[in-house]
């Protein structure tokens, strides 16, 4: 019990994304660093109103601190989306944390329903290193997929029913997502939205970090060099190159926002990656994109809420969702399991109970 206390009081820190000096201060200094450092280590037991303080700073549930894991998870290949390398270590290792933790009670609660479902992933044959070869591979995905040439009402949606696992977290939003792998899954993780969050961005996002998972590129490429192709890559994907060659017509020196936002509303993607896409495929020239994202900045577009157009799509996991109401149907787990896989307090989760029989 203890070692498994000591294990649960670090991940619950780190998810926290703070130090043990923080965690101390937070505290009060009624506890030291170093007294911290032996509870996690095991070596000294905290008091009943300790774990009781260090529940509520840390945000978990006091049952979070005694409860053992039954699927022991790890992150491997992880990559994070270019934008968040504003991240620091501590915040790249707390989301690292909560998306481990969010993947056990996931993949326990899979074993609980023994959902073993197969898994249609992508994988582009060939090494990509140019951006024609990842519009090939878009090409290739919607032809496997059966996409055909229309809008992709969900993105997130088409990930969870190929097989991927997707898991929102809170995060700060220097943070958009990333891919990783546990096991033989393919897993990608995504800040969980705001009100005020265009959706269209989180399209993008998911379809990026299906990119990683995805495409095989040269050993000695560029970081930046691989993101600029994942990025064409979903582009791509969200506007298929011919309906994009049909509406954008060839040698354009203007955009004008009505037509954007149409184009924004029926293919769920934002202005800046219309004017990729049109760079890409050759529509425009480096000149006009340059002249086009500036006069997008200098119109504060780019700023939170302000880009107008609205695409209608959900974009949010749902699948894990569901498994939590079927195992709660087939009696399966308890209302105070049910809880506990959502990672939200039993109360909170009888509120939004609403059984019909």
């Amino acid at each position: 019990m203890a070692t498994n206390y000591a294990n649960r009081l670090v991940t619950a820190r780190k998810m926290a994304g703070l130090s043990l000096q923080n965690l101390a201060d937070k505290l009060g200094n009624v506890v030291t660093k170093q007294s911290l450092n032996k509870y996690e280590q095991g070596i000294m037991k905290p008091d009943s109103d300790l774990v009781i303080a260090l529940s509520n700073i840390l945000n978990v549930p006091v049952d979070f601190f005694f409860s053992e894991p039954a699927v022991a998870v790890e992150l491997t290949n992880v990559d994070f989306r270019e934008y968040s390398s504003k991240l620091s270590k501590v915040e790249q290792e707390s989301i690292e944390e909560k998306a481990k933790e969010a993947f056990e009670r996931y993949f326990e609660l899979e074993n609980i329903l023994n959902q073993k479902e197969f898994a249609s992933y992508f994988v582009y044959p060939t090494i990509v290193s140019n951006a024609q070869e990842a519009e090939e591979a878009a090409r290739l995905l919607r032809q496997e997929w059966d996409l055909g040439y229309d809008p992709i009402p969900d993105v997130v949606e088409m990930l969870e029913d190929k097989g991927y696992k997707v898991v929102e977290i809170e995060s700060p939003k220097s943070f958009d997502g990333l891919k990783a792998d546990s096991g033989n899954l393919r897993v990608i993780v995504l800040r969980k939205s705001t009100p005020n969050d265009d959706i269209v961005r989180k399209r993008f996002t998911a379809l990026h970090e299906l990119a990683h998972h995805a495409l095989k590129f040269p050993e000695e490429i560029e970081p930046r060099r691989k993101e600029k192709l994942c990025h064409a890559f979903a582009c791509a994907l969200l506007y298929p190159e011919d309906m994009a060659r049909k509406e954008l017509d060839k040698h354009r020196f203007h955009f004008y926002q009505n037509e954007l936002v149409l184009i924004k509303e029926r293919w769920g993607i934002s202005f800046p990656a219309i004017f990729s896409r049109a760079l890409q495929l050759g529509i425009i020239n480096d000149y006009v994109y340059k002249q086009l994202n500036i006069g997008y900045r200098k119109r504060k577009l780019h700023e939170p809420g302000n880009e107008p157009g609205r695409f209608l799509s959900r974009e949010k996991p749902v699948r894990f969702e569901r498994l939590i109401y079927l195992a709660l149907g087939k009696e399966l787990i308890s209302v105070n399991e049910a809880a506990y896989f959502s990672g939200t307090s039993v109360w909170r989760f009888r509120e939004q109970m609403q059984p019909l029989v």
